[in-house]
Parts: structure tokens; sequence; C-alpha cells
């Protein structure tokens, strides 16, 4: 009965949080809803029984990708209220991107109908915690079953954070910028002048 009811508590909170995600008008309050459902799926996972992957939630997504969001945010300095202007622009676009995801989710919670062998699966005992561990468990299945799948998710975060680091080094008017290359190559004759001041006569 306990864990049923923190079950619906971390359940209802995430789905609220990851509401106010996609509705917040502040980016930065957004952000933190990110972090606040990444918190509340942890628990989760921990009335589930999967300690590691709730403790890789907390570690890697709120100590490093909600941070790494947040300090995205703050140095992009996005005319967010701009950029809702042309939001019927991209409706259309937008629609058909929605249409696509709800029929994939449909396809997918699909299968386990149309397909007895994927609902079997869900039925397989599992394994006891002396024989092997989460870690173990989780290792297995995803470098071996869908270590493809999780190749391309590497190579789709690797797109992602080369996409930050050219938006957050763009050329900006009125801003400078550190040029390593023309500080290697400067002539030190050009750089530094030596004078020699005589006695009572400096600054």
């Amino acid at each position: 009965m306990i864990e049923a009811l923190a079950f619906y508590i971390f359940s209802s909170i995430a789905v609220a949080a990851a509401f106010m995600v996609i509705s917040a008008r502040n980016p930065v309050h957004s952000v933190l809803f990110l972090i606040l459902t990444f918190f509340n799926v942890a628990g989760m996972f921990v009335i589930l029984g999967a300690e590691f992957l709730a403790m890789i939630l907390v570690v890697v997504y709120v100590g490093a990708v909600a941070v790494l969001f947040m300090f995205v945010v703050m140095m992009l300095d996005i005319n967010f209220v701009e950029l809702r202007q042309g939001f019927l622009n991209y409706l259309p676009i937008g629609s058909l991107i929605g249409l696509v995801m709800l029929i994939e989710l449909a396809t997918l919670f699909g299968s386990w109908v149309v397909t007895p062998v994927i609902a079997n699966r869900g039925l397989m005992p599992t394994p006891s915690p002396d024989i092997t561990t989460n870690t173990h468990a989780l290792g297995n299945i995803v470098y071996t079953h869908y270590v493809y799948l999780f190749q391309a998710a590497g190579m789709i975060l690797l797109v992602a954070m080369i996409g930050a680091i050219v938006l957050t080094h763009r050329n900006r008017p009125g801003v400078k910028k550190q040029d390593i290359g023309r500080q290697l190559n400067r002539n030190p004759a050009n750089s530094v002048e030596i004078r020699k001041v005589e006695i009572g006569k400096g600054i």
C-alpha cells in the first residue's frame, strides 16, 4: 500500500512537472521543472528496485545534463518573445511531427496486442538479485540486444553538443573574442617595447 501510494505521488508530480517544462514561459523555469521531473522519475526507479538507474538519472541528467541546459539557456541570450511571434508559421510542421510521434506510440503500445511474442517477454521471470545485479542485467541488455540504438543515441547527443558549442561561439557584435592563432603568431619585437626611464622622470 505504501509503495503504491509513493508511486502515484511520484508519478503525479513527474507528469505535472513535465507539463510545466513545455508550458513555462521562462526557459530557466523550464529547466528547473525538468530537474524536478528527473528527481521524481528517479524515485519511481527506486520503488521498482532499479537503484542503479535512479542514481544514474540523478548523477548524469540532474548533475550534468540539466546544469548544461541551464548554462546554455543563459549564454545563448535568445529572444524568446521574437521566436513565439512565428508560432503559427511552424504550426503545420509541428502538427505533422506530433502526428508522426502519436502514430509511433500507438504502434509501440499496439504491438503488445498484435505480437504475442512481445507480450510473453513481459511474463519472463526476473533473475534473482543473488545471481545478477541491476548493473549487470542492464549492461547485458543494452550492449547486446540494443547496442545499435545505444550508439545512435550517443551520436544524437554528440550532434546536440556540437550544435550547442557552435551557437555559443557564434560571432556577435560588441563582444570581444580571443584569437589564439593571432596570439601565437605575434612577433615579440612588435609586442614588447623596452624603454629606459631616467631617474626621477617616471610616472
